[in-house]
Formats: C-alpha cells, sequence, structure tokens
C-alpha cells in the first residue's frame, strides 16, 4: 500500500494561501507510523497581521494542541518550501522526525541556506530532511505569484 502524497496536500495549501492573497506556502503534518493528517495549514500572515503566522508554525500549533504534547517526535512536516529560520527552529523545538519539503530558498531559508539551523551546536534536535520534492511545481506556484504582483 503506497502512502498518499503529502506534498500534493502541501501544494494544495498553498495554492489556498495564493488566492487569499497570502504568500503560497502550504504545510501538512503526518503521523510517521500512521500516515494520518495531524494538521494542515498555509499561511496567515496578511489575514491575521501576524508574521509568525507561516504555515509550518501554525501546522506545528495546531497539531500540537489536538494532541496535548509540546513534541512531535513521530510526525513528518511536508511543506513546499524550504523553511525560514523561524519555521526551522520550531521545527527542532517540536521534535519533528522528518522534514520534507519542496522548493529551496536561498534568499531566506533557514534549513539548506542562510543560518542551516540544523547544523548549529545549539542546535538539540535534527529531523531527517528531504529537499527538492516537487521542486518544479513549488516553485512555479511561487514564480506565478510574485509574477503576478510585479
Amino acid at each position: 500500500m503506497t502512502r498518499p502524497d503529502y506534498m500534493a496536500q502541501a501544494l494544495a495549501e498553498a495554492e489556498a494561501a495564493a488566492a487569499a492573497g497570502e504568500v503560497p506556502v502550504g504545510a501538512v503534518l503526518v503521523d510517521a507510523a500512521s500516515g494520518a493528517v495531524l494538521a494542515r495549514a498555509h499561511n496567515l500572515v496578511e489575514r491575521t497581521a501576524d508574521p509568525t503566522a507561516h504555515a509550518e508554525m501554525l501546522a506545528i500549533r495546531q497539531a500540537a494542541a489536538e494532541l496535548g504534547a509540546p513534541r512531535l517526535e513521530a510526525a513528518e512536516l511536508y511543506v513546499t518550501l524550504e523553511p525560514c529560520p523561524m519555521c526551522a527552529t520550531a521545527i527542532s523545538f517540536a521534535r519533528i522526525k522528518r522534514l520534507v519539503f519542496g522548493a529551496y530558498d536561498p534568499k531566506g531559508g533557514g534549513v539548506d541556506h542562510g543560518p542551516r539551523i540544523f547544523q548549529q551546536p545549539t542546535c538539540h534536535h535534527r529531523p531527517e530532511v528531504i529537499g527538492g520534492v516537487r521542486e518544479q511545481d513549488c516553485g512555479a506556484l511561487l514564480q506565478a505569484f510574485f509574477q503576478a504582483r510585479r
């Protein structure tokens, strides 16, 4: 039995963000053992006037609240864009098992670019990281969004 395409679900969240005028980033948090979706979210920075309302942060908050636990050690996070330093730190604090992301973010990323949070000696938890999953699809959505605003 194959697992669902969680990145496709994250892309659907990103498309919902774009339709709402938000930067199109979507996230899906999944229980690694069962494959059950724990949370889905997309950016809500503009709508909520909250600079921390990134898709990853919202999904982590939702799952932690639902489970009543601050640590999500059995979870996998699928997100359409390389997490920024804030989100990468939250991923570490939440003890997420695996991070799977789509497009790389050379300007604002915090995993494979910028401060590379998981490579810092002060980082206490390092998830398994898989980047570039459906990278073209994720990148095309972001490019179209920003080109339409220029």
